[in-house]
């Protein structure tokens, strides 16, 4: 059967790496893009593309319904944080089917802090985090932590407003800069744990409670990282894929601590302690990494394709849940498309000149 899939965000660079895996793992597929900004869907590699108002924009949701209806969709998948909390809004009535996490859930998992506390709560591995409620009581959180401590914004991606610090004063001035240049208030930041260790990705797919396929990578190198005051990024550069079976049991306690019947696709960040422990901290509830390619193209299951089976409710048939797929790697870089190497090809037709 023919499928028709509308995806958000037609022309970036998450919705193009996601419409590669698809067409990869997914034969006979229609993709129809929208987005609000006419030129990066010029770039768009959807089949036919829509111009659409902003998420913000009052006839949003009706341009989309007329979308839906003139291209006959199966599934609509959003692309941002923005777009899967406004499809789980009560209200929201669109045409055709969504595979999304309740809004409860989305909205816990928006919310770094509440997150933080409602897993550790139920004994899952997550860094100590406190919430800036004014900046006087930063010494005060400051005895609580050892040093280097996380400073970073409670909701939001691409590490904004991350930045490690050693002093309180340090902390002071970069909350102070941020609520004078950027708006964001004082108690919009949180302290957590630095978490030395590895930088690991997990993403899987969820319905009804099971668990149905998930997939690890580690973050090798960060794409800008050199240019962030944190010298880190969610947005890897080069990353590989790894057996890390340790990341899969925190991110699967974690699902069943916040959702016990969980359904559609969560992304994970996680990174190891002093101790050499996994931690959580972060869930992105309902859509996929912009690097999604290293869990679709490579192993034996192609997830974003899995994913698609799955919340059209297609027979899907696993032999395993956990699909490690060990020495893939994933380099990226601006304005080419992502390379998929396996460890084994990574010198062919290389001449090494070095002497």
């Amino acid at each position: 059967m023919k499928r028709r899939l509308l995806l958000t965000g037609a022309g970036s660079a998450a919705t193009s790496n996601l419409i590669r895996s698809l067409r990869a793992g997914y034969r006979g597929l229609t993709v129809v893009g929208c987005h609000s900004d006419r030129f990066l869907l010029k770039k768009s590699s959807a089949d036919r593309n829509y111009l659409v108002p902003s998420l913000a924009h009052p006839g949003y949701f009706r341009a989309l319904s007329r979308v839906i209806a003139r291209e006959r969709v199966d599934l609509l998948i959003p692309t941002t944080d923005a777009e899967v909390r406004a499809f789980t809004r009560p209200r929201t009535r669109l045409p055709c089917r969504v595979f999304l996490p309740r809004k409860a859930v989305v909205d816990l998992c928006q919310d770094k802090y509440r997150l933080n506390v409602a897993l550790r709560a139920h004994g899952v591995p997550a860094p100590a985090t406190y919430p800036v409620e004014r900046l006087r009581a930063l010494d005060a959180i400051f005895n609580r932590l050892p040093r280097p401590v996380w400073c970073r914004v409670r909701t939001g991606s691409g590490s904004t407003g991350a930045i490690p610090v050693t002093r309180a004063e340090q902390a002071r001035s970069w909350i102070a800069y941020w609520t004078e240049m950027r708006g964001v208030p004082a108690t919009s930041f949180i302290l957590s744990e630095y978490l030395p260790g590895r930088d690991f990705s997990c993403q899987a797919i969820w319905k009804s409670g099971e668990l149905v396929l998930v997939k690890t990578c580690e973050r090798l190198s960060y794409f800008g990282g050199g240019g962030n005051p944190s010298g880190t990024s969610s947005i890897s550069q080069l990353a590989k894929t790894v057996f890390a079976p340790e990341v899969v049991a925190v991110c699967t306690a974690a699902i069943r601590a916040i959702d016990p019947r969980a359904s559609g696709t969560f992304n994970f960040d996680l990174r190891e302690s002093s101790r050499g422990v996994p931690c959580l901290t972060e869930i992105n509830a309902g859509r996929f990494p912009s690097g999604t390619n290293i869990f679709d193209l490579t192993g034996r299951v192609n997830l974003a394709a899995t994913f698609v089976r799955v919340a059209l409710d297609e027979p899907v048939k696993l032999r395993e849940t956990y699909d490690p797929a060990e020495g893939y790697y994933t380099v990226r870089d601006l304005d080419t498309p992502t390379g998929v190497f396996h460890a084994d090809e990574l010198f062919a037709k290389i001449v090494d000149a070095r002497g």
